[in-house]
Formats: C-alpha cells, sequence, structure tokens
C-alpha cells in the first residue's frame, strides 16, 4: 500500500490525501488546501529544500554514502581526487577518465600572478587566512569572466576544475601572508596534498617531499570532508547558485558560511575545550559542569546524526597514523578520557551526544603543524568538490531561484507621524 498522509483543515472540514515519496510530502500539494498558510520551519530542520542524488545520511544509524558508496569504503581504497569525480559526476572514474581528471586539476594549480601580487598581498598583516580565502574566491570571478556562460556544459567543467585545482593554492598562499612567509609555487610533480603540504611547509630546499602517512591522513580527511549533503555552506551555495550567479561568487558564498564558529570553526572550538579542561584529572568535573548547564560540550553531538557520526570513526583511525608519525598530540589523552566519560554516562547516551567529526579533526591537524586559524580553510578545500558537485545538479535541476516566505509578525498598517510630532 502506498504512503500517505492525510491532512483536514478544520476551518473548512475539507481533507486532502498526500502520497509520501522518498520519504518526503509535495509541499505544493498542502497549498492546495491551506492556501497561503506557509510553514514555519526556523533553521530549515524539516524542510527538503531540493531533491539530490549525491550525499546519503542515515542520521540514526550513523550512515554515510556518497553516491551510495559507504564513506567507509571510500575512506580506506579511494583517494580525494577520485571521490571529487564520484560526487561531481555520479560514477567513480575509469582508468583514463581518472588519468584525465588528475591531469587537468595538476594543471590548473597555478593562480594569477594579480591575485598574489595586487590581491593577496593587500590584505592587512594579521588577516584571517579563511577571511583572505573567502575574498580571493570571490575575485577569482573577475579573473574568469567567461564563468558567468553556466549553460556551456564544457565551460562548467573549466570552471570546477579551476576551483578544485586552485583551492589548496590559495589555502597556502593565505596561509604563508599571514605568517610573514614567501609564496611557494605548486610543484606539479606532487600528488594533491603532497603538492599541498608542499607549498605549506616549504622553505629554502629545492624540493619537499611530504611524509607519505601525513599526506595520505590528509588525503582522508579531505574525503570525509568532501561533502555533507545540505549543510550551511551548502544550502548557501545553492541558494546563490539559484539566481544564476557564477560558480566563484557562489562558492565564495558558501566559504563565508562555512567560516562561521557553528560551522567550519567547530574543531578550533575543540582544540580551545580540550586546553581548557588542562588535565585528564579535570575531566569529570567538566562533565558535571556540562551536565549542571555550566560548561559547553564541543565535538558531541549533530544536526543529523543521532548515533555515532561514521566520519568520527574514520578520523580516530587516522589520527594514530599520523601520531605514530609526529608523536602524540598532548590533548589526546583529555580526547579520549573526555569520550570515555561521556559516552559512559547516560545523560549523554539518552541524549544521543556522540563524538563527531569534529572531536578529532583539529589534534590532527595540530599534530601535523597546522595552526588553528587554518583549521576551517582545511575544510574549504575539499568540501569545494561538494559544493560544486551541488552546483552542478542544480544547474542541471534548472530550478527556481530560492525565495523562502516569512511569518509577518511586526506591527499593523499605521500612519505616518511628523517628525516634530514624534
Amino acid at each position: 500500500m502506498a504512503e500517505s498522509v492525510t491532512i483536514t483543515d478544520n476551518r473548512t472540514g475539507e481533507s486532502l490525501e498526500i502520497p509520501i515519496v522518498d520519504g518526503g510530502v509535495d509541499s505544493s500539494q498542502w497549498k492546495k488546501l491551506l492556501g497561503n498558510t506557509w510553514f514555519y520551519d526556523p533553521a530549515y530542520t524539516q524542510t527538503a529544500a531540493t531533491s539530490s542524488a549525491i550525499t546519503e545520511i542515515d542520521g540514526e544509524n550513523g550512515i554515510l554514502r556518497y553516491r551510495g558508496y559507504p564513506i567507509e569504503e571510500l575512506a580506506e581504497k579511494s583517494s580525494y581526487l577520485e571521490v571529487a569525480y564520484l560526487l561531481i559526476f555520479g560514477e567513480l572514474p575509469t582508468e583514463d577518465q581518472f588519468a584525465e581528471w588528475v591531469h587537468d586539476i595538476t594543471y590548473h594549480t597555478f593562480i594569477h600572478e594579480n591575485v598574489r601580487k595586487r590581491f593577496l598581498e593587500g590584505f592587512h598583516h594579521d588577516a584571517h587566512p579563511m577571511g583572505m580565502l573567502v575574498s580571493a574566491i570571490a575575485a577569482l570571478s573577475t579573473f574568469y569572466p567567461n564563468a558567468k556562460e553556466i549553460d556551456d556544459e564544457d565551460n562548467r567543467y573549466r570552471q570546477t576544475v579551476r576551483l578544485i585545482a586552485k583551492m589548496p593554492t590559495l589555502a597556502a598562499a593565505c596561509h604563508r601572508f599571514s605568517v610573514g612567509q614567501p609564496f611557494v609555487y605548486p610543484d606539479n610533480s606532487l600528488g594533491f596534498t603532497a603538492n599541498f603540504l608542499s607549498m605549506m611547509w616549504k622553505i629554502a630546499e629545492p624540493r619537499y617531499d611530504a611524509n607519505y602517512a601525513l599526506a595520505h591522513a590528509l588525503d582522508t580527511l579531505f574525503i570525509l570532508h568532501a561533502d555533507h549533503e545540505l549543510n550551511c555552506g551548502t544550502a548557501t551555495m545553492r541558494m546563490i547558485a539559484s539566481s544564476n550567479s557564477d560558480p566563484y561568487s557562489s562558492a565564495a558564498g558558501a566559504a563565508a558560511a562555512l567560516y562561521g564558529p557553528r560551522h567550519g570553526g567547530a574543531n578550533e572550538a575543540v582544540i580551545r575545550m580540550l586546553n581548557r579542561i588542562g588535565s585528564i584529572d579535570n575531566v569529570n568535573s567538566f562533565v558535571e559542569g556540562v551536565k549542571n548547564g555550566d560548561e559547553k560540550l564541543m565535538g558531541f553531538g549533530h544536526r543529523v546524526y543521532k548515533n555515532y557520526d561514521p566520519r568520527a570513526r574514520i578520523i580516530k583511525q587516522t589520527a594514530d597514523e599520523v601520531f605514530a608519525v609526529t608523536g602524540k598530540n598532548p590533548l589526546l589523552d583529555i580526547a579520549l578520557k573526555l569520550e570515555e566519560v561521556a559516552l559512559e554516562d547516560d545523560y549523554f547516551k539518552s541524549r544521543k551526544l556522540y563524538p563527531n567529526v569534529d572531536f578529532y579533526s583539529g589534534l590532527i591537524y595540530q599534530a601535523m603543524g597546522f595552526p588553528t586559524e587554518m583549521f576551517t580553510v582545511l575544510f574549504a578545500i575539499p568540501r569545494m568538490s561538494g559544493w560544486l558537485a551541488h552546483w552542478k545538479e542544480l544547474m542541471e535541476q534548472d530550478q527556481k531561484i530560492a525565495r523562502p516566505r516569512q511569518l509577518y509578525v511586526g506591527a499593523g498598517e499605521r500612519s505616518f507621524v511628523e517628525l516634530g510630532d514624534r
């Protein structure tokens, strides 16, 4: 029997049966009965703003799949660039397709000299790297004006390649500027993450060869962060793109959303929390403070997941690989103790508060030498492929321009009062 829901308008007594399709109901059907009665849903917690075939999340069971492939398999067997191709084009590439994709990405890593000399170097000396990155992504639209030709499929491909390829270059440039170091050009003999690490850390050596384990760990983290359904940044990307804006402007808006501490800055907040706890001896008292409302537990819980975040399990394993090279992050013992205490406490279990992807990622980045100011930048690099996958899907769906409605709660009609009479 087909699933459906029946609603009755008690004002008129009229009823309407609406089918449930793919877990949702068509709001246009409700409008037939309710007219101009809007659904009040602050933060869109129960609203599906689009249909998408990119990422599937089953929050109750802790499942994340890209195009049907479990995140665990992709993290173990794939690479970031292969996953980026999968997200954008819907299928894993053949050998020939992947070779062409990697070639195109590799040879678009350089940025225009004016982006670096005239634009990035114009920021104040203490500019935040993420603020610089948001601005630089937007600025690229002025260097590639043909990006506005969004109906041209070949042109869309070129802009997609450029954005993915240039993100590590821009990110590293923003870091180098923020610490007063000279810009390092891409080394296209290196792989995607190894090239990024070279641009980050190279000093005077002819060639910087990143530790394989660290480059591989970063690649895994990039896979885990590549997409996550219709989060704040991705929803922003789709909303801006619905106006037929170019991909650089749309991606800059998505990056600006990611810049917010509630979104991309969560792992930085975890590091601050662990530093404040200071010692495993203080974990129990901190947990009691959380339960009493005096402290805030960062890196636990998720809007979507009501189970253990599958990405957190993988990151925890990746952390072991990184610490084997870098030495153990001194905050790790505090994090492990905090997780142990919280997962044994009915207060957290009853509220389904489990570690999320941000709980361990900051520890890994810190161990690899990245300053906390770069954490959100590191999030933005791989998320670009997810944003572009949604941008491409939106273009193919040819959706209307996004235009949410509101419930007006302001003053009723009133007459104007002259200034002297107020």
